[in-house]
């Protein structure tokens, strides 16, 4: 899954894709290099980010979303918790929702879901949108993916209660959203935990801060993301995690395809 963010505030890529023209020509090329699924946001979730108007998401992504309906041969997921935005979106072509909240914040979010068939992305996460990375710890850190489990299995059960098929259902557990850098470890060392779920896993790790306080690397030093999101992608995957979210979609590509290889 690669990220594409046309915000002007995002961490890692902010303004770089904010004028349409650049997003599009950014779309087709992350299909080019290798994405399997174009993961398009609007708002940044990164911490410090402001929330903004549902208006001014919709500005941001449906022009991207409508100029690349029939030249995009992967699908598009639209990164969003509200449920206008979703339609809109899959209205125009998308055909996943990604929602950061796991339908937490927009109770509405599973029946717009439902309506379109799409496929949804549940995601991980505690806390008010203007609270997710100013959570309290973890009740028990030595089991933090046994509560990542328990609350994604209550949001699936809101999904099915919906009417949307598990089939159309994946998993994600927020790695960084409301958990410290070692309850991220914890949910990444245990990610076989989720199994009994039985749905497809998506792990996104990419370029996120938890690396470089793992790596000892101090806020002010030179520092190269690639090789830590490397480390994470692959010890997901031999895991067995199914998507990986990634910035780095060519390097990226060719790590997962050797580590198949060997496995298979």
């Amino acid at each position: 899954m690669g990220i594409l963010n046309v915000t002007p505030d995002s961490f890692s890529d902010g303004g770089r894709y904010l004028d349409p023209g650049k997003a599009i020509a950014r779309a087709l090329e992350l299909e080019a290099i290798g994405a399997d699924i174009l993961d398009l946001g609007g708002e940044s979730s990164r911490p410090g980010s402001v929330p903004i108007s549902e208006g001014e998401e919709l500005r941001r992504l449906m022009p991207i979303v409508e100029a690349l309906e029939g030249k995009l041969k992967v699908p598009i997921s639209v990164d969003t918790y509200r449920s206008e935005v979703a339609r809109r979106a899959l209205g125009a072509g998308a055909q996943v929702v990604n929602d950061i909240s796991a339908f937490r914040f927009d109770p509405s979010m599973a029946g717009v879901v439902q309506e379109y068939r799409a496929g949804v992305v549940l995601m991980h996460s505690r806390g008010a949108r203007e609270e997710l990375h100013t959570q309290p710890p973890l009740n028990d850190a030595n089991d933090a993916v046994g509560q990542v489990r328990d609350d994604l299995q209550r949001s699936m059960g809101q999904a099915l209660a919906a009417g949307i098929p598990k089939s159309a259902i994946v998993i994600d557990p927020g790695i960084g959203f409301g958990k410290r850098a070692e309850e991220s470890l914890s949910v990444l060392r245990n990610l076989g935990a989720l199994s009994p779920l039985e749905c497809p896993l998506l792990v996104g790790t990419s370029r996120k801060s938890f690396i470089r306080k793992v790596a000892r690397i101090g806020p002010d030093a030179p520092y190269s993301p690639l090789w830590g999101t490397a480390a994470t992608v692959a010890s997901a995957v031999l895991q067995g995690v199914h998507i990986v979210r990634v910035h780095d979609v060519q390097e990226m590509r060719i790590l997962v395809d050797v580590l198949d290889a060997i496995a298979s």
